[in-house]
């Protein structure tokens, strides 16, 4: 068996001599288009995600389509690197969901800028401190979130893609064993989500809600007797261990989140473009608005309103159309649109996520 063992390991050390002189070649490749597009941004979110997909299709196995896109999504990075090391800013701190957004869309060859507040995110791609942002717009099991909502409506910066990320909770500890934690730290809607587990779990445990999951795992790596609950970015960022993994209450708990920059994408076969209208305070309103989406075909995945704020019981409109703004039925439907909202802002067309 060693020596069927060892013919089978050089016959890897041949594959891997070829792999890294195949990679190597489709760098130079990606080096001489960035040469060729001069000043013009290095990530493009369409062709990128045309890419990941006809890999998906083709993998034949036996690595699944998750493992693959991984290796590729990182392969992009590194060469999108060569062209272009960008900047990209999120809700901080380091080792939270919205961290893994990042690395999940971008790979791990960019500068990862956490800031403070959502606000913040936005204001550092506005100012071009960071060439894109990351941005948390709904949650599967909590809504939207408002906040990000709100800013959408003033921000220059486009829509360029979109991530949705699959939730997974954990508990972690120091050197605390899971029967000894007498106090459990995680963000408040992370408690919530675990609400089933604590309770069967840890029924005495004192809950206390922090301001991030990072946060969290920074309290449960110092304290005695804490656990944290939160990402596993987070048990690595901050040296704890893993002791129960996917404990949230609701399997499928996913999190969307936008990537915002002065990027355009082309149609990549399967798009979204998201728009915000307002309506006339008048019966039938919204019923007009969403007519001309009807007559031109234009199905609509998303629909979510927020109070105006300039007056009372007046509404903005947040919607998701299928398709992107270059296709027919969709520019038909936006023009028809602009004649009868009182405000209408495409907020952009992207590639839409792979789930």
């Amino acid at each position: 068996m060693t020596d069927r063992i060892s013919r089978l390991r050089v016959r890897i050390d041949r594959i891997d001599d070829e792999l890294l002189a195949l990679v190597n070649r489709r760098a130079q490749l990606a080096r001489e288009i960035g040469a060729l597009k001069h000043r013009a941004p290095a990530y493009r979110p369409e062709r990128e995600a045309v890419i990941l997909r006809r890999i998906a299709r083709a993998n034949p196995g036996p690595l699944g389509r998750s493992g693959v896109g991984a290796i590729f999504r990182e392969l992009i990075s590194a060469c999108r690197g060569l062209e272009q090391t960008s900047r990209v800013a999120y809700l901080g701190p380091q080792g939270t969901f919205s961290e893994m957004a990042v690395l999940r869309q971008f790979g791990h060859a960019v500068e990862a800028v956490p800031c403070a507040s959502i606000e913040e995110v936005f204001r550092a791609t506005e100012t071009g401190e960071c060439q894109f942002a990351v941005v948390p717009v709904e949650n599967s099991t909590d809504g939207a979130v408002a906040r990000s909502l709100d800013l959408l409506l003033a921000t220059p910066q486009k829509i360029c893609a979109e991530i949705v990320l699959r939730v997974h909770q954990n508990a972690m500890c120091g050197k605390t064993l899971l029967k000894s934690v007498r106090k459990v730290y995680s963000h408040a809607q992370s408690l919530a989500q675990c609400n089933g587990w604590l309770a069967r779990n840890l029924p005495f445990a004192e809950r206390v809600p922090v301001s991030s999951n990072a946060e969290a795992a920074r309290r449960a790596a110092t304290e005695a007797g804490a656990c944290a609950i939160g990402p596993d970015i987070a048990a690595q960022r901050y040296g704890l261990k893993i002791v129960a993994s996917s404990i949230e209450d609701i399997a499928n708990n996913r999190t969307r989140f936008m990537v915002l920059g002065d990027v355009e994408p082309s149609p990549s076969g399967r798009d979204a473009t998201s728009i915000v209208m307002s309506a006339p305070n008048r019966p039938g309103a919204v019923h007009a608005l969403l007519t001309p989406l009807a007559r031109h075909g234009v199905s609509m995945s998303r629909l979510e309103s927020r109070p105006t704020r300039v007056g009372q019981w007046e509404y903005y409109f947040f919607a998701d159309l299928i398709g992107h703004r270059s296709d027919p039925p969709v520019a038909k439907a936006l023009a028809a649109l602009r004649k009868i909202a009182p405000f209408l802002k495409v907020l952009g067309s992207y590639p839409v996520s792979a789930k």
